[in-house]
């Protein structure tokens, strides 16, 4: 069974093109952005003042997939332009509509390669599979839906039980997923003949709140990207007397338990350990300014740049309420990184390289946290053991499992 991957933006979708690929499965990857420096636009930026040309030569980056074919990509949409753009500029709410209308649309364009009348099944991603997948059945076509998040119904009564106490931590647009869109992940998991899951926890939310669909359901684990983090240097035992670096990677958002790292970071003294915060802030800044002064704050950075800051720190701390399965966890364990995270953050962290929380408020993550403190000895064991533990996230077992995957489809 040949395979076409679609995807108008990032998630993990070029490495299951490129697994494809590698196996001689790939029909053809379809996707919004695909770095070529000596095509348009890419190659404008040598014209560009240095410094726009340095960030745009980073966002470009992060398109960058050298492995992949490009005789087998397929582009088109400035949708996810755009809808960057917004959320650079902070327009959460016009970035997300601009997300929904461009996963439409970027369905649209590739139907005509849908109707072909080649062989192959449809791998697609939630939230912009919809379209793809009515045009694909309407061939009888095996589609394949990777959802990368849980079921949205579950995120609605996690953050419904924290907006009581938390209302204040949340930007208007991550308050509740809508029923419109749950309607449509709902039409998706209809059109699916499969349904993929990161992590048990991802799986077990669909089972809940879509019954009717759970026998589709497969728990496929993610890889890390080996390109950026396969030659991570062996991690060094902590220096004594000198504070314990902890680091939170991602959008930092209720969603992401944002509120209990920095509230149980805040009665931590300063000179037993330090918190680096990296990624996307998606909290009220009044909010954040109540901490500011606890934490050392990283915008966004280049994909690029992620591994090196994994390298200085010591312990990831990931305390999500609702994933599919975090991509930073699998990175952080081949950085070498102990982990404290939740269950429900996804794959990670096991009782030899960290501590899986089952159950999360601001006192339990301290009570975490205060316990890797206290024991340096534990901290370095869970450093070791962490790159030994990221052996079962590598590209090879991922293209494996999807080799495994089309035979049990036939």
């Amino acid at each position: 069974m040949q395979v076409a991957v679609f995807h108008p933006g990032t998630q993990h979708s070029w490495q299951t093109a490129l697994a494809l690929q590698q196996l001689g499965r790939l029909e053809w990857y379809a996707t919004s952005i695909f770095h070529q420096p000596d095509r348009l636009p890419f190659r404008l930026v040598r014209h560009l003042p240095n410094g726009l040309g340095r960030r745009l030569n980073a966002e470009f980056a992060r398109f960058a997939h050298p492995g992949l074919d490009p005789r087998l990509v397929r582009t088109g949409g400035l949708s996810e332009w755009l809808e960057r753009m917004a959320a650079r500029a902070g327009w959460r709410g016009l970035a997300g509509r601009i997300d929904r209308f461009g996963n439409r649309r970027f369905a649209r364009l590739i139907e005509h390669s849908i109707r072909s009348p080649a062989p192959f099944a449809l791998w697609g991603f939630n939230g912009s599979a919809l379209a793809g997948f009515a045009e694909a059945k309407a061939r009888h076509r095996t589609c394949i839906l990777d959802r990368t998040i849980g079921d949205g119904r579950a995120y609605n009564l996690a953050m419904a039980a924290l907006q009581d106490r938390y209302g204040d931590w949340f930007l208007p647009s991550d308050r509740r997923i809508s029923e419109a869109v749950i309607a449509d992940d709902d039409r998706e998991y209809a059109l699916a003949d499969v349904i993929l899951a990161g992590s048990k926890f991802a799986e077990a939310t669909i089972a809940q709140h879509a019954p009717a669909h759970a026998a589709k359901v497969r728990v496929l684990p993610y890889g890390f990207d080996q390109q950026l983090f396969g030659a991570q240097p062996a991690p060094q035992p902590l220096a004594h007397g000198r504070p314990v670096k902890f680091l939170f990677v991602g959008q930092a958002s209720p969603r992401k338990g944002i509120h209990h790292l920095l509230e149980a970071f805040s009665a931590i003294p300063r000179s037993a350990a330090s918190l680096t915060i990296v990624g996307d802030l998606r909290i009220p800044r009044s909010v954040f300014g109540r901490f500011a002064d606890r934490v050392t704050y990283l915008p966004q950075v280049p994909r690029s740049a992620i591994p090196a800051i994994m390298a200085e720190h010591h312990i990831l701390v990931f305390p999500s309420y609702f994933e599919g399965s975090a991509l930073t966890l699998l990175e952080a364990l081949a950085s070498g990184l102990g982990i404290i995270q939740t269950r429900s953050s996804g794959n990670g962290a096991t009782e030899t390289c960290g501590i899986v929380l089952d159950h999360l408020d601001t006192d339990s993550l301290q009570s975490a946290l205060l316990t890797a403190i206290a024991d340096r000895a534990q901290i370095d064991r869970w450093r070791q053991l962490a790159q030994i533990e990221a052996q079962r996230y590598t590209f090879a077992r991922y293209r494996e499992n999807v080799a495994a995957l089309l035979e049990g489809l036939g």
